[in-house]
């Protein structure tokens, strides 16, 4: 039995512009089925209680059609934040799909993150919303190497099979990329997994690369990290290097970070993969009149 939760809004204003030029963010369902040992939407601050279990919620294509319907102007709808809008649950459902189809019929551009190959079965309506509106699909991918990814995120599709839809999504012409974060201390920040992570890359045709050197922890997020470190890597004593390094920091940026951004910046650079925001946001919006509408839409 599905298990649905309340929501008097869907549509929210993005109050910076930062990720990829997102006016407006979506979310259409709660929690995330992939475990992912590191997601930080496990944090007390977000309230779910239930952070495993998927909920879309009540209504929501209803509410959405009303909010979209009310906007004087357009911009562009980021979704993927706090939850893969490519769940298992979205097979049946066909919320994201269905939020696609109203992105058209109101004339929105669109901004994907995702883990899943399901996106591939949007392929055709990404396709016609970019014919006049921007789209940009970013699939997350933190290794190379799928034996790590089974273990770090174990119910997500493994990175070989990412590296795969990013090949469907970029053979189609779909402006598309990866979100290269966290990479975890001691666990992925190696010159090895992210020489390889770029080689693949540029082998499927990304357009960007986007990374975050490091993770983020709080909360009870923190306790259920350092619980699975133990569990994964008993041999390692990861769980002791990071309070002797990080201590309780929220940030626990690499202590490679130096040697990683001059590997990966000389990478990018080789394979004219992009990795600035500010040059992604440009890119994938260049043959738009999108100029940041949502400075002149307070509405």
């Amino acid at each position: 039995m599905i298990k649905y939760c309340d929501a008097k809004r869907i549509l929210h204003k993005c109050k910076t512009l930062d990720w990829f030029g997102a006016d407006y963010v979506v979310n259409l369902y709660r929690g995330c089925s992939h475990g992912c040992i590191y997601c930080d939407s496990r944090s007390n601050c977000y309230q779910d209680l239930e952070f495993d279990l998927i909920k879309p919620k009540r209504n929501a294509i209803s509410i959405l059609n009303s909010e979209l319907a009310s906007k004087r102007r357009t911009g562009i709808i980021d979704t993927g934040a706090m939850s893969d809008p490519y769940n298992p649950l979205e097979k049946q459902l066909c919320l994201t799909r269905q939020f696609l189809e109203l992105a058209e019929r109101y004339g929105y551009g669109v901004s994907i993150t995702t883990k899943s190959q399901l996106i591939e079965r949007d392929i055709e309506i990404l396709k016609s919303i970019s014919k006049f509106h921007p789209v940009i699909c970013e699939l997350t991918i933190t290794t190379a190497f799928d034996k790590l990814s089974k273990v770090i995120e174990p119910y997500a599709p493994l990175s070989s099979s990412r590296f795969a839809t990013l090949e469907k999504l970029s053979n189609a012409g779909i402006f598309s990329g990866i979100v290269l974060m966290p990479v975890l201390p001691f666990i992925e920040d190696s010159d090895k997994n992210i020489t390889q992570i770029i080689v693949q890359a540029a082998s499927v045709g990304v357009s960007f690369i986007y990374p975050y050197f490091g993770v983020t922890l709080r909360e009870n997020q923190r306790k259920y990290y350092f619980e699975k470190l133990t569990e994964a890597f008993p041999t390692y004593q990861l769980v002791s290097k990071y309070v002797s390094v990080y201590h309780n920091s929220y940030e626990c940026i690499s202590p490679r970070i130096l040697n990683l951004k001059s590997i990966f910046e000389e990478l990018c650079d080789k394979f004219n993969i992009l990795y600035r925001m500010d040059d992604i946001i440009h890119q994938y919006q260049l043959r738009y009149s999108y100029e940041q509408l949502s400075f002149f839409d307070q509405k």
